[in-house]
């Protein structure tokens, strides 16, 4: 899978989450469609309507890599 990896903290104002806690949300893609380098090159409009669609949401960073589904996470 192609993975669009993106690193995000809840704003202030967002009651049901401390200000500042910070989490990654992953958007994952085919590789038979997407490759790693279409991803980094129309990552950041992903990641634009991404950021419309969560308001309480401030993305601090994103990246785009191959992800081995098998990997498991911690």
């Amino acid at each position: 899978m192609i993975e669009l990896l993106i690193s995000a903290c809840a704003l202030a104002a967002q009651m049901s989450q401390p200000s500042g806690q910070c989490r990654d949300f992953s958007l994952l893609y085919d590789p038979r469609e997407v490759s790693v380098m279409t991803c980094m090159m129309h990552g950041q409009a992903q990641v634009a309507r991404w950021q419309d669609s969560h308001p309480r949401w401030q993305v601090e960073r994103w990246q785009c890599r191959s992800r081995d589904m098998r990997e498991s996470r911690a």
